[in-house]
């Protein structure tokens, strides 16, 4: 006969809720055939860092770079970057180097809510459509590889993304109108690649949006005027594209906005005194346009800049005495413009290089010739 053992009741309910969370913990059987598939399409022969993506082991758990929800066993992250400073990393005293693609397998983790796959240089392909199907994705950044095609048309249906960075990659196309859909974007990055067109009237819809980086593209068009309502945006680059017009005068009324760079454009007419009178702006680059006129006269005590550079414009006139009066001006930059008169003495001028006044028509005083 088999001899039964019975159990406290205390110890039954134990071992049930043992089981329970075991079971629930573990990675589910659907994200691992997933993840798998993902990972078929990828290939990093230096640092090993798929090694231990194993049927045999639990992708929650031991899987490097893949967090799971505690409670469903649901796959929530995928975080493998190119240059970090994981204990992977310093091992081998390098950087990584992955090729391949993006999986559509990647798609099936209905629980995601983030996909990093950044810094691996490598990566190409297009951007799966089907990732905007994902619902919970808040982060998407697959910056700094070799990613071609367009962003995905419908990428509005992401209505939780917070973060979208696209950077160094080789994508085309234009921004897609749903983008300003993403209510929730806190920080767009799409610097350097080849995305074309006008930004979208309605960029401003972007309400919580804090740094918009659109720099070195082929953009075309004036600046939207709708960014003027974008009461969050601190940073701002459209830097190194085709932007034509006049800098609105609005830029410098930006309550928050602390780094503006418009450098490498075809912008034209006069600098608005209100962008040089915002006492929150401390980069600020407009160098390589086509500004013409004279430098608004409208430094004070409260100017603080850490960078101003207007160089390579159509700049005339005298350098406004009223700089001398800023409160702090790090670097400075007004060469190859057609200004002229004395330099104006005292700090920021005396700690600044000849390189900052070169090439204008007839300035004179230190660092350059004396008048």
């Amino acid at each position: 006969m088999t001899r039964q053992v019975k159990l406290p009741f205390s110890s039954v309910v134990t071992v049930v809720l043992i089981s329970v969370i075991s079971t629930v913990r573990s990675c589910y059987p659907s994200d691992r055939t997933a993840l798998l598939a993902f990972k078929s399409s990828l290939s990093e022969p230096n640092l090993g860092i798929f090694d231990t993506w194993t049927e045999s082991t639990d992708c929650c758990k031991q899987w490097y770079g893949i967090s799971c929800n505690p409670d469903s066993g649901r796959v929530t992250d995928i975080s493998l970057r190119g240059e970090s400073e994981d204990r992977v990393f310093k091992k081998t005293g390098r950087s990584g180097h992955m090729t391949g693609s993006i999986d559509p397998a990647v798609c099936e983790l209905v629980s995601l809510n983030s996909l990093v796959l950044a810094d691996w240089k490598g990566i190409s392909g297009e951007i799966p459509a089907c990732i905007t199907a994902l619902a919970s994705l808040r982060v998407l950044d697959l910056a700094g590889n070799s990613i071609t095609g367009e962003i995905p048309t419908e990428i509005g249906n992401l209505r939780r993304f917070a973060v979208l960075n696209l950077a160094e990659n080789r994508m085309s196309g234009e921004i897609p109108p749903s983008l300003t859909s993403l209510s929730e974007l806190k920080h767009l990055e799409l610097t350097e690649n080849g995305i074309s067109g006008e930004i979208p009237s309605d960029f401003g819809s972007l309400k919580m949006l804090s740094r918009a980086l659109l720099g070195r593209n082929e953009l075309t068009g004036s600046i939207p005027g709708s960014i003027a309502g974008m009461t969050r945006l601190a940073d701002l680059d459209l830097s190194r594209n085709h932007i034509s017009g006049q800098i609105p005068d609005w830029l410098g009324k930006m309550k928050v906005l602390s780094v503006l760079n418009l450098d490498g454009n075809s912008l034209s007419g006069q600098i608005p005194g209100s962008l040089l009178s915002n006492s929150g702006l401390g980069v600020l680059n407009l160098s390589r346009n086509g500004l013409e006129g004279s430098i608004p006269d409208v430094f004070g005590s409260k100017t603080y800049f850490m960078a101003l550079d207007l160089s390579h414009n159509n700049l005339s006139g005298r350098i406004p005495d009223s700089l001398s009066s800023a409160k702090y001006v790090g670097h400075l930059d007004l060469s190859h413009n057609r200004l002229c008169g004395p330099i104006p003495m005292g700090s920021p001028f005396d700690h600044l290089e000849a390189t900052s006044f070169s090439d204008n028509e007839c300035l004179c005083g230190n660092p350059l010739k004396t008048c």
